[in-house]
């Protein structure tokens, strides 16, 4: 590895957040995860998890619209929900889904410093009604227009971009916030990916 290199891969893997991640579940266009998985490394999102009930998994995600991302995130993928929530749960103290409901919360009043896994859900119909009934709440990104949904890409972009605000004002990305174990095998294994 070159020191050039080194020096990128260390500065990537010392922002990575190991307190936040996303669900996505059975989002269908394989565009949208792509898109997904490239916003989440580039807010330090080590890790993602897509749960497919209806369609098969995924070999690869779009090339184009990923830009490579999937290199460099981790990607968990699951058949059924319940393996997910157990994987996720064992890792991270909440879960939130987007969800319309009067117990929704703006996503404005999410507390990002804390181990949150966040839910995104089909482009037509959402999150599943089996996830947001073992979620730890629900919120809602505020919009001012006649449309009130946005695509599924661009509200993972939109939330998980308010939560690195936060993050940076809390220090977050001052350290290291990976298990120094998952540290280690990834600065291996990013050190023999290529460009």
């Amino acid at each position: 590895m070159t020191p050039e290199r080194r020096e990128r891969v260390l500065s990537a893997l010392n922002k990575r957040q190991g307190n936040l991640t996303v669900i996505l579940d059975d989002v269908e266009d394989p565009h949208n995860i792509s898109a997904v998985m490239r916003t989440c490394d580039s807010v330090g999102i080590q890790e993602i998890f897509v749960i497919k009930t209806k369609l098969p998994r995924h070999k690869r995600w779009g090339f184009r619209s990923s830009s490579g991302a999937n290199k460099w995130v981790t990607v968990h993928q699951f058949d059924n929900i319940q393996d997910c929530v157990a994987a996720v749960r064992s890792k991270y103290d909440k879960i939130l889904t987007t969800h319309l409901a009067q117990d929704a919360v703006s996503l404005y009043d999410i507390d990002f410093t804390a181990s949150i896994a966040l839910v995104f859900g089909n482009e037509q119909k959402g999150v599943s009604e089996e996830l947001i009934a073992v979620s730890d709440g629900n919120f809602i990104i505020p919009q001012m227009g006649m449309i009130k949904s946005l695509n599924i890409s661009v509200a993972c972009a939109v939330t998980i971009y308010e939560a690195m605000r936060q993050k940076m004002l809390a220090g977050h990305y001052n350290q290291p916030g990976l298990p120094e174990a998952e540290y280690n095998a990834l600065l291996e294994q990013w050190g023999y990916e290529e460009d």
